[in-house]
C-alpha cells in the first residue's frame, strides 16, 4: 500500500512538472477523413501536432475526433507522450543524417550559424519546436505531413551527441571530428 501511495505522488509530480514546461505547440496539419458505413459516410478530423522545448525536446502526436479542437487536444496529448531529447551543438546538429517513415526520407545536414532552418512545413515544424537555429533538410519521396513529420523525428532520434562517441569510442574528442 506505502509502495502504490508513493507512486501515486511521484505521478502527480511528474503531471504538475510537465504542466509548468513550457511548450511550444505546432499545429502541422488538419484534415477531415471518412468512413464509409451502411447509410453513408461518417466524417471526422485528423490533426498531426508537433510540440518542444526549444532546448532539444521534441515529439510529434497523431489525433482523431469528431471535432477539429478535440483532435488537436488528442494530438498534443500524444506528442507530449512521445518526446525525445535532441543533442544540440551551437545551434545546430553535431552531423548529417537521414531519416525514414514509409515512402518518406529526410535529409538532415548542419549548417553554420545565421543559415536558418531551410526545410518544408512538416520538417520545419518539428526542427523549431527542437530548438534548432541552423539547419539545411530535404524532404525526398513522400511529402504526406503526417510521414515528413515521423521522418523528421526518426532523422533526430538517430544523432549522436559528439562527447557520448568520444567517450564510447575511448578516444579524445578532438579525434571524433577528425574522422
Amino acid at each position: 500500500m506505502a509502495q502504490r501511495k508513493h507512486a501515486n505522488r511521484r505521478r502527480q509530480r511528474q503531471r504538475v512538472a510537465e504542466e509548468q514546461q513550457q511548450w511550444i505547440e505546432r499545429l502541422v496539419s488538419v484534415k477531415r477523413v471518412a468512413k464509409v458505413v451502411q447509410g453513408g459516410r461518417r466524417f471526422s478530423f485528423s490533426a498531426v501536432v508537433v510540440v518542444g522545448d526549444g532546448n532539444g525536446l521534441v515529439g510529434a502526436g497523431v489525433g482523431k475526433a469528431n471535432e477539429v479542437a478535440d483532435a488537436i487536444a488528442k494530438a498534443t496529448e500524444d506528442a507530449k507522450k512521445n518526446v525525445i531529447r535532441v543533442p544540440l551543438r551551437r545551434g545546430t546538429i553535431p552531423h548529417s543524417v537521414i531519416g525514414r517513415q514509409d515512402a518518406a526520407r529526410v535529409f538532415l545536414k548542419p549548417a553554420s550559424p545565421g543559415t536558418g532552418v531551410i526545410a518544408g512545413s512538416g520538417a520545419r515544424a518539428v526542427l523549431e519546436c527542437a530548438g534548432i537555429k541552423d539547419v539545411l533538410c530535404k524532404a525526398l519521396g513522400s511529402t504526406n505531413p503526417y510521414n515528413l513529420v515521423a521522418a523528421t523525428v526518426h532523422a533526430l532520434e538517430q544523432l549522436e551527441d559528439p562527447a557520448e562517441v568520444a567517450q564510447r569510442r575511448s578516444v579524445p574528442l578532438q579525434k571524433v571530428f577528425e574522422g
